[in-house]
């Protein structure tokens, strides 16, 4: 496999998390290029969807890559993947389809209108294990967005049954329209940490294709 892989991580997180340390060394080993764009560019206050894809975009330059994503970082991997056919196949953990719909549902209708008229709130970053600003701009540019991108590359799901962040509901929705995603729920939670092993060896079978 001659293409780059890129890593994607998700919301208040970063290129140094554990899973994008654990799979650059699993890479790494078997001889494969995998980058990790930092995707919020150091500016987690000013955070969108657009400015992130326009990373991924940066990173990718025009290569044919395969994308690993995790969370909002397998929400982002889709909706790349579903605009840019230079990317081969996409690795989606526990994907936050519906990113930007779902807020009021976490939040509220009272905390949400209180962040939209405030134009920010305090959220905690756990890749800087600390409470950081973020604009409202991240959910009206979030909206622009469709919940569930036409991926048509082949695509690896994989949602832990026990996630009680992003409800595996959403990856059984994705899935069930389209036969180019297998679809693994595995007895875990949103991190799916407590499986990376068995998670990179079925991701490693899936991008090497066997």
């Amino acid at each position: 496999m001659t293409e780059t892989i890129l890593y994607l991580h998700g919301f208040g997180s970063g290129p140094s998390s554990q899973k994008a340390r654990y799979f650059a060394q699993q890479a790494s080993r078997l001889g494969w290029e995998m980058g990790a764009p930092d995707l919020t560019e150091g500016d987690f206050e000013k955070l969108t969807l657009t400015r992130q894809l326009a990373v991924i975009e940066r990173a990718a330059g025009g290569r044919p890559v395969h994308l690993i994503g995790s969370s909002l970082g397998g929400y982002l991997a889709a909706l790349y993947a579903a605009r840019h056919p230079q990317v081969r196949k996409a690795v989606l953990l526990a994907p936050a389809f519906g990113f930007a719909r779902r807020w009021p549902e976490q939040l509220g209708a009272a905390r949400l209108e209180e962040w939209r008229r405030n134009g920010w709130m305090s959220v905690f970053h756990h890749g800087e294990q600390r409470m950081l600003p973020l604009g409202f701009q991240l959910v009206e540019d979030g909206l622009r967005y469709e919940d569930f991108p036409e991926v048509r590359q082949p695509v690896l799901l994989i949602h832990g049954t026990r996630d009680d962040v992003v409800t595996p509901d959403w990856s059984r929705q994705f899935a069930s329209a389209r036969p180019n995603v297998e679809l693994e729920l595995v007895d875990s939670d949103h991190q799916l940490l407590d499986r990376l092993d068995w998670v990179w060896e079925r991701t490693r079978r899936f991008l090497a294709g066997a």
